[in-house]
């Protein structure tokens, strides 16, 4: 039980930066830059940051994890633990209490049928929620009274902060969002892209894929918060000049992702405008591979599906040499400098969850990689510098968003394969379709036509249960989940499933990390599925006015926007 209360009691409170504003809107105007434009303002319909980070100025969820990821209450009254009887004895129910009083922007009460109806929507089965991982082991979420709900899983949860959550599990208004259930989800357009919220702001205007206007939330719970009055939130560009805008230029406040190199973010600073600020958390950059087969020879309703096996990528042993290959160190050096570090893990931290034995892919190997091709019956049998095997050619069409960084990688990385007799060709896609999670277009890192496509993410809080429940079989996008879901290489083994089960019902702080570590090394080490490059610390920017900014790589990094003011 100790270890248990220890987990269960894992909170802290919340401190934020001092407000210096005499009134809700007194400090006028704030401009937000993200260069990967959001698409939509429904967490549950993409899984793309740009669209959680948006949306979590609008809709919240009951609990978020603060700057040091500790869980903390934002719609909650207080955080259930098994210390104050919110968890059950045996772990297998969380009773969250709204706090008394809140109201959405409409004006209309937040009860617990809004929390109850939330979890109702994620979990349809036609709904393709692209955040099913939050529920996973959810039994029942019921509305006792207006202000309580409670949570019951199908075995014991020592974590079971999984719903509603951080970013990733906002509550929803039912009233806006009842008609929205299961296949008709993505046909909710003015939800969609207009939720009613309990956030800090509203939504004004919402050109998708460009550029959002804001004014304060007149009905949010703190009468003189947020300080401002109205924000502009643009997105699309690139890295480098939305860095110029807030670092040179002071045209926006804040700036996110700055995945630009280190030199090139000293220089900018020198502007005397802004600053650079950054943290290291989760997010690792890193190759999928996909597991099925992309070909557009293949009937759009089967493409990319598991019904298909990958004409190559199913082999063990390319994804192992592909993976060899690849020169980590230099991708640091090249592309973050102090802010990146070279990784096997798909799960960097915090430490107790990160692997130590998995290391192998941290020296390049082309020679052994070329070895392996060689043993495995890769060869090049007409001399055109391409490997090839029973007809099939080493030909790589390998994606990822629009940005220097990630095309410098690409360029490095193909010259790397070249080496080792496979031939790669590069797509790059504008990153507000990429992870926009349009359900119509052929372009999105869920659909995944390609065979091999990089990437960031990372996962809220300090517990990687439900990230890594991500890969449970199952979950891959496909057409009848409109195209969503979380398993994006669509890897699935029963044995892997089996472990993800022992970790929600295990309580044990050292085994549950045991148990992380195994399954990072069955994605990466053991299987290849998914292939880490770099730790990448988050690296952002802000205007020397903007206060109380406090970067958060454990949730939103506007987490805490409510809270933010212009110096005076």
């Amino acid at each position: 039980m100790k270890m248990k209360t220890v987990l269960m009691g894992a909170v802290a409170s919340l401190a934020f930066a001092p407000a210096a504003m005499a009134e809700r809107g007194s400090d006028g105007q704030l401009n937000i830059i993200y260069w990967q434009a959001p698409s939509i303002l429904n967490p549950y319909l993409s899984g793309g940051t740009k669209d959680l980070e948006s949306a979590s100025m609008i809709i919240e969820p009951l609990a978020r994890y603060n700057e040091t990821g500790a869980l903390v209450p934002f719609l909650a009254e207080e955080i259930p633990t098994v210390g104050n009887g919110g968890v059950s004895e045996d772990l297998t129910s969380i009773t969250w209490k709204l706090k008394a009083g809140l109201l959405w922007s409409d004006g209309s009460p937040v009860t617990s049928a809004d929390v109850a109806f939330t979890a109702e929507y994620c979990m349809h089965p036609e709904g393709g929620c692209a955040q099913a991982s939050k529920f996973d082991g959810v039994a029942s979420v019921e509305a006792i009274d207006d202000l309580t709900i409670k949570v019951t899983f199908d075995s014991p949860k020592p974590n079971p902060y999984g719903p509603f959550a951080g970013a990733q599990s906002p509550i929803i208004q039912k009233a806006q969002f009842e008609n929205c259930l299961g296949a008709k989800a993505p046909e909710c357009t003015d939800a969609n892209f207009g939720p009613i919220g309990t956030g800090p702001f509203v939504v004004t205007d919402f050109r998708t894929n460009d550029v959002i206007q804001m004014e304060a939330n007149q009905n949010y719970r703190d009468p003189a918060k947020p300080a401002f009055a109205t924000v502009t939130f643009k997105g699309g560009g690139d890295a480098t000049a939305a860095g110029r805008a807030v670092m040179e230029t002071g045209e926006f406040d804040y700036a996110w992702n700055m995945q630009l190199a280190p030199d090139v973010l000293a220089a900018m600073a020198e502007g005397g405008v802004g600053t650079p600020i950054s943290a290291f958390g989760t997010l690792v950059e890193r190759l999928e591979m996909n597991l099925t087969n992309p070909s557009p020879d293949l009937p759009e309703g089967e493409r990319a599906t598991v019904a298909h096996p990958h004409p190559f990528l199913s082999d063990f042993a390319v994804r192992h040499a592909l993976s060899m290959a690849i020169d980590r160190e230099l991708l640091v050096e090249v592309g973050y400098g102090q802010a990146g570090r070279p990784t096997c893990n798909l799960v960097p931290g915090p430490e107790i969850y990160a692997s130590t034995d998995n290391t192998g892919c941290l020296t390049q190997d082309i020679e052994g990689a070329n070895a392996l091709l060689d043993e495995a019956g890769w060869v090049d049998s007409n001399g055109d510098g391409i490997r090839d095997k029973d007809g099939v050619e080493l030909k790589i069409l390998y994606q990822t968003s629009t940005n220097a960084v990630r095309q410098d990688f690409q360029a490095l990385i193909k010259d790397m394969w070249s080496q080792i007799g496979v031939e790669t060709e590069l797509r790059n896609l504008d990153a507000s379709v990429f992870f926009g999670g349009d359900p119509g277009s052929p372009d999105t890192f869920q659909k995944f036509y390609a065979d091999v496509e990089m990437y960031a993410n990372n996962f809220d809080g300090t517990d990687p249960q439900a990230y890594l429940a991500a890969y449970k079989c199952g979950g891959e996008p496909k057409p009848d989940s409109q195209w969503q879901g979380e398993n994006i290489n669509r890897f699935c083994d029963p044995a892997y499933d089996a472990l993800i089960d022992e970790l929600g019902a295990t309580a044990d702080i050292e085994k549950r990390g045991e148990l992380a570590r195994k399954m990072n090394d069955m994605l990466t080490k053991d299987t290849m599925t998914i292939v880490p490059l770099v730790d990448r610390g988050r690296v952002s920017a802000k205007a020397n006015t903007l206060g109380g900014v406090v970067l958060n790589t454990w949730d939103s990094e506007l987490w805490n926007v409510a809270d933010w003011y212009r110096e005076k």
